[in-house]
């Protein structure tokens, strides 16, 4: 995968990058593997909007990524590499022995053809899913689980890993992508490897259409609205007033931590 900078023919060309994938396969997504994505808008079943800034955008179908590795003791075969639009890593499609087939994150180094499988006498190798427990210490994993059979929660976007640190007392320690450590049970399970796509943090969106297309509708600055809105609005000219960043509904933001207890599971906090 390569960062490929446009011509600028016009403005809008200018600054704009796109990632070229290689190894992607020329291929419809399996059928049985996908559904209708509906739009939401932001907003709730009421109606009101709960998450701002969302609207539009191109019209996408659902991959159901398997991120529980459901058929266990079965090897499976890489079939294809596939573009999904709704996250940015690419999906792996595995055919099963037992003749399921199932799309996992394609983790950095796998190929077409390879055999991967889920099992805990499998081998630590890139794109098997083990118990943590079974897991060399120092190896980075991703599509790792909170809890034991929830499917995986951490690491599941572009280029992000998690790094098994230590085992103690039924517990693994893991070195989380912003240098958090945190502890989960060891019976939870992970995939080994590091997750493809690593360049998606250094492309340029380049003009606001393209993020248009993407759902995303424009952000006003709180400095440029009215008092009544926003807790930085209104004042003769630009004003910061002094005080610190708060999001629209006077909670803090920018640094302010969230967290409402401590949580015994988080040995070190992020940086």
């Amino acid at each position: 995968m390569t960062i490929v900078t446009r011509k600028p023919r016009n403005p809008s060309l200018r600054f704009q990058q796109y990632i070229v994938y290689e190894d992607l396969t020329d291929k419809r997504p399996e059928k049985s593997l996908t559904a209708p994505l509906h739009k939401t808008g932001g907003r709730n079943a009421y109606g009101r909007i709960t998450t701002r800034h969302i609207g539009g955008g191109a019209k996408r179908l659902y991959r159901m990524v398997d991120f529980r590795r459901a058929n266990h003791d079965v090897t499976g075969k890489v079939s294809a590499f596939e573009y999904d639009p709704n996250r940015n890593v690419p999906i792996a499609l595995i055919s099963y022995q037992n003749g399921s087939k199932a799309y996992i994150l394609k983790p950095e180094g796998l190929k077409v053809g390879d055999k991967v499988v889920s099992s805990e006498k499998a081998e630590a190798k890139v794109g098997n899913c083990l118990p943590l427990r079974v897991i060399p210490i120092g190896f980075f994993v991703h599509n790792v689980e909170l809890y034991p059979g929830q499917g995986g929660k951490f690491a599941r976007s572009a280029g992000s890993s998690v790094q098994l640190v230590n085992r103690e007392n039924n517990l693994a320690i893991l070195k989380m992508p912003s240098g958090e450590l945190r502890t989960v049970s060891d019976a939870n399970w992970a995939t080994v490897g590091m997750l493809s796509n690593a360049d998606y943090r250094n492309m340029m969106i380049g003009k606001a259409g393209r993020t248009r297309r993407m759902g995303i509708r424009p952000t006003v600055r709180g400095m440029a609205m009215n008092p009544i809105d926003h807790p930085h609005g209104g004042g003769e000219g630009r004003s910061k007033s002094g005080s610190h960043p708060v999001t629209p509904w006077g909670k803090g933001c920018k640094g302010t931590r969230t967290r409402r207890k401590k949580s015994l599971a988080i040995l070190k906090r992020r940086k």
